[in-house]
């Protein structure tokens, strides 16, 4: 066969195979669709169909059809951060900027700080931290990992339990947009390149005039032409991320922060974001599934998942009940609140992914980040709804 006929057999398993088990085993109530396009990931790979039929694997994932899912699945996972930095809102968090921070750092630090604590541990046995990583890096990696917040998919999950619009959603949103700032500057931090430190100077230098510029353009010109001046802004600013050292995925990012959501339609924006959902970001689960490795051996592996789940909820929680009591909520809030936030796939997925990428990671390590962020995104809704309806909210 072409290698067009199997890339489009691999597209095939990749939309039909996740889809046909979320709708027939109907596990909407602990396990979204995006959670079960990521399992599925998983099992296509080659850790699992892969390692039991390997003639499968050689046949529909070969080097070729990899390299063309590759490419898609980059593009799509920059327009969904792209996404995820144009929804920000913080001229909200600055509005409630005192208990914004004080929700938000707690839930970061303290599951940031287990998390840390967790991979100090686990990074003391070789095998786990990446060729060119060293382990102070690996160590703030994982433990942020562990503190990350999905802002994308707690925005499905709040459309789910039907509380995205109200009061109580808003907050959740500002608590997480501070975190999802805060995420993407550490990563920075840890893929700060000393030996290229001139080039990520003059990167950001650029950036701040280019931003200037594209925002007094975009604010000017109509919807239609703002979308497609935005894609082109957000593979520039993607591939000068990449050459000054960082990631493409910063400038993905970058590139949705500095816009205003207010330029753009809500109907058309949460258009976009379930457009990239149901056609695209299946390939990047799928992409991500491939790239797993039981090589160390699935009990370590599944050890360091666990170990790695129970620091982030208890930091999570923990961080959150905190808050909680500094700000005097109402019993049973933060509860809600710590549940809500420890949804995890996606963002800490493509976090995780990058560092990967740059080897601060092996692949093993990845592999068990990849089942902690779907333990505990599985762990949201059932845990949250019984909460919401005994506070009223749900």
């Amino acid at each position: 066969m072409s290698t067009s006929e199997i890339f489009l057999i691999a597209l095939t398993i990749i939309l039909a195979v996740p889809y046909a088990f979320w709708r027939l085993l109907r596990t909407d109530h602990y396990a979204p669709l995006v959670v079960v396009q990521i399992v599925g990931g998983i099992i296509l790979g080659p850790g699992v169909l892969g390692a039991a039929f390997p003639g499968y694997y050689a046949f529909v994932f070969n080097p070729q059809v990899i390299g063309a899912l590759n490419g898609v699945a980059w593009w799509a996972v920059m327009m969904f951060v792209f996404t995820a930095g144009l929804e920000l809102d913080l001229g909200d968090a600055l509005d409630n900027w005192s208990e914004t921070a004080i929700t938000a750092g707690c839930a970061l630090l303290f599951p940031l700080l287990l998390g840390a604590g967790a991979a100090a541990l686990l990074l003391q046995q070789p095998g786990w931290i990446g060729a060119k990583g060293n382990y102070g890096q690996a160590v703030l990696g994982i433990g942020m990992a562990c503190a990350v917040t999905a802002l994308p998919i707690l925005v499905l999950l709040m459309e789910k339990l039907e509380i995205f619009r109200t009061p109580f959603g808003q907050r959740l949103l500002r608590y997480a947009s501070l975190d999802d700032v805060l995420i993407w500057g550490v990563l920075a931090l840890i893929l700060l390149d000393w030996e290229r430190v001139g080039r990520q100077g003059l990167f950001l230098a650029i950036f701040a005039v280019a931003a200037w510029a594209v925002r007094r353009l975009v604010s000017r010109i109509e919807e239609n032409d703002r979308w497609y001046v935005s894609l082109i802004w957000l593979s520039a600013c993607g591939f000068a991320a990449d050459w000054s050292g960082l990631h493409f995925m910063v400038g993905a990012f970058l590139a949705g922060a500095v816009l205003d959501a207010k330029w753009y339609s809500r109907e058309r924006l949460d258009g976009f974001r379930s457009f990239l959902l149901l056609a695209v970001m299946p390939v990047f689960f799928l992409s991500t599934g491939l790239r797993t490795n039981w090589g160390v051996g699935g009990a370590a592996v599944f050890g360091a998942a666990a170990l790695f789940l129970v620091a982030a909820v208890a930091g999570k929680m923990a961080g959150v009940h905190l808050a909680g009591r500094l700000l005097g909520w109402p019993k049973g809030e933060a509860a809600v609140i710590g549940w809500m936030l420890q949804t995890k796939a996606l963002i800490m997925i493509i976090f995780v992914n990058v560092l990967l990428d740059k080897q601060i990671i092996t692949a093993e390590t990845f592999t068990a980040m990849l089942l902690m962020a779907v333990a505990s995104t599985m762990l949201t809704v059932p845990n949250v709804r019984p909460r919401l309806a005994r506070l009223g909210l749900g």
